[in-house]
């Protein structure tokens, strides 16, 4: 989607700027107009480049790690911890990250906190940057007077987020390394050496034993019906994302997502882990219970796990506890709702939170490894079966035939 730098005046009269992601530009204005700002230059950023950059600069300018934000984010706190002010801490902050799209964001954010906008207000200008809890949590940081410290929780929060991911990415990329060269490997076997070696065997004039027969009678399938099966995946691909689309098909394979063997389970404690930690980092920075819940649901990818957030806000509303509707929506780990039970009766409710996202969090690194050690066997198992039973099929007529000659 295009990038839009925009300058102009808001709702008070002030000079604001930034950048907007949106179809085109009537979109921009539309959606400028609704937020009480008025453009007076708008520019696509791609039209702007001098002398077109190149495209790896233009893929960097335009994505946003979370690993980057963390770090902005840190930044920023420990130059506010240190007595700078937030419009000189924000543009060194600008000046410094290496991202460009996110340093011209906070270059923006300064003009407008210069022009007496709150910091809250304009990050959530932004919200394909700052999402609604980095922006929720800046406010309270604001309105409490810490929001050096509630910046260095960001920072923690997404440094830790990032973390976990990259630990399942890492886990995960061996697997599917070794899948990816399997089906290399089946398709070179089937594709040149298996057709060779068949009409050797057809040359031989002999009665061939059944896996021999097998192997032949698959070979000429896959040599014949080969289009077949790439249509038949591609429309059962097409038909699946169509489905997939759909209120009904999403929540079907979300809850799929939850009891599937072996990766229910790790969905299942790395959704826990996320929900409660960002509770917790919520709560911790004063964001009141009911606002923390709405924020966490927006977060929860899993559309079962966001219902059950959704039914525990409306119960908090009605003037509920945490624990109580948690646990009567089965959703997360009974686990979940008893330190939340023992932190609302102590008082320490983020505390417990914190040590459930800990716990959950280990139950993952276990978890994966615990995987790990039945696939990586498996694999080599299923794949040694495979270029097995194909030798023993070349093989098999081969000593026949000898044993013929003998």
């Amino acid at each position: 989607m295009p990038l839009f730098e925009y300058a102009g005046l808001n709702a008070a009269g002030r000079k604001v700027s930034g950048t907007v992601e949106a179809p085109g530009r009537r979109a921009v204005l539309l959606k400028l107009r609704s937020q009480g700002i008025y453009p007076t230059t708008l520019k696509e950023e791609s039209a702007a480049a001098p002398g077109g950059r190149s495209i790896l600069a233009q893929l960097r300018s335009r994505r946003v790690p979370a690993t980057e934000l963390a770090a902005a984010t840190r930044q920023l706190a420990t130059l506010l911890g240190a007595g700078l002010p937030l419009d000189e801490a924000l543009a060194t902050v600008g000046g410094q990250v290496e991202n460009e799209r996110l340093g011209r964001t906070f270059n923006g954010v300064r003009e407008e906190v210069i022009q007496g906008e709150s910091l809250n207000v304009a990050l959530g200008r932004h919200p394909n940057i700052f999402p609604t809890l980095f922006v929720n949590m800046v406010q309270v940081g604001e309105n409490s007077g810490t929001l050096d410290q509630v910046l260095q929780r960001l920072a923690d929060f997404l440094e830790d987020q990032t973390r976990m991911r990259s630990r399942i990415r890492a886990a995960m990329a061996y697997p599917i390394l070794m899948a990816l060269i399997g089906v290399g490997v089946l398709f070179f076997l089937f594709a040149f050496v298996v057709p060779k070696v068949v009409r050797m065997l057809e040359d031989l004039g002999q009665s061939l034993p059944m896996p021999t027969l097998v192997l032949i009678r698959t070979s000429d399938f896959l040599s014949n019906w080969w289009w077949l099966l790439l249509l038949l995946l591609v429309l059962a691909g097409w038909g699946g994302q169509r489905w997939r689309r759909t209120e009904a098909g999403r929540r079907r394979l979300d809850q799929m997502a939850l009891t599937f063997p072996l990766f229910g389970r790790l969905n299942l404690l790395v959704a826990t882990a996320r929900f409660t930690r960002t509770l917790a980092t919520l709560l911790r920075s004063g964001v009141p219970l009911l606002k923390s819940l709405e924020i966490t649901s927006n977060l929860m990818e899993n559309r079962v796990l966001r219902q059950a957030v959704d039914d525990t806000a409306a119960a908090v509303r009605e003037g509920e506890g945490l624990a109580a509707p948690i646990r009567r929506s089965g959703a997360f780990p009974v686990m979940v709702s008893q330190m939340a039970a023992v932190g609302e009766r102590s008082g320490e409710l983020e505390n417990m939170l914190f040590r459930v996202a800990d716990a959950y969090e280990h139950q993952v690194d276990l978890t994966i490894t615990g995987m790990l050690s039945l696939l990586e066997p498996f694999m080599i198992v299923f794949m040694g079966g495979v270029v097995g039973f194909i030798v023993l099929s070349i093989l098999l007529p081969i000593f026949q035939a000898s044993q013929g000659m003998g």
